[in-house]
């Protein structure tokens, strides 16, 4: 099981490719942002870090084995400019298990852009990669994110109340998941 795409991947909207290192004034926009990282499992980022994940797991452009990630960045077709990013994390070949993750820029929501890209990444992850389920796992407080993977076809399957230090204080974790079967029915 591999995935290597060409890029970019095209929405009606959106282009999604790999970051480089010239995205990073656009990346320090909202993965800078105290409040956009308020839910998400890592702290405001800054140029130095951004300049270590792009020379490293920002890199990567195919999926070649397990616990790999493929970050792609998220831009208008409209304007070309980097508006948010997603993940497809490969979990497990055996059970062809992976997981979604993304952020955005504040400007950027509301007006389906996250749908659009991740709907692009699940027809990667059931299509090219050939997995067969697909989850998210969202902080218990990111009423945004949850809405997100119920639109995405995505169901609710477990609540872990209080099941995680984040950020020095327990966090409830909710587990969102589609299976590719669930996925080609939404599709076709």
């Amino acid at each position: 099981m591999q995935l290597r795409p060409d890029y970019p991947i095209k929405t009606p909207r959106l282009r999604l490719r790999p970051l480089r290192p010239e995205d990073t004034p656009a990346l320090l926009a909202y993965r800078g942002n105290a409040e956009v990282c308020r839910f998400l499992p890592f702290e405001p980022m800054d140029e130095a870090v951004l300049a270590q994940r792009l020379a490293g797991d920002f890199a990567r452009t195919a999926l070649t084995g397990e616990a790999q990630a493929l970050t792609l960045g998220v831009e208008s077709a409209e304007s070309g400019s980097l508006i948010g990013d997603v993940v497809l994390f490969f979990h497990s070949a055996e059970h062809r298990a992976g997981e979604i993750g993304y952020v955005f820029h504040p400007e950027a929501t509301g007006r389906g852009y996250a749908s659009e890209a991740c709907s692009a990444l699940l027809d990667l992850a059931f299509g090219e990669l050939g997995l067969h389920r697909v989850i998210a796992r969202i902080n218990g407080g990111n009423h945004a994110s949850a809405k997100l993977a119920e639109r995405l076809g995505m169901r609710h399957e477990a609540s872990h109340l209080s099941s995680l230090r984040f950020k020095g204080a327990w966090a409830d974790l909710e587990i969102y998941a589609i299976l590719a079967e669930e996925w080609r029915l939404r599709r076709s």
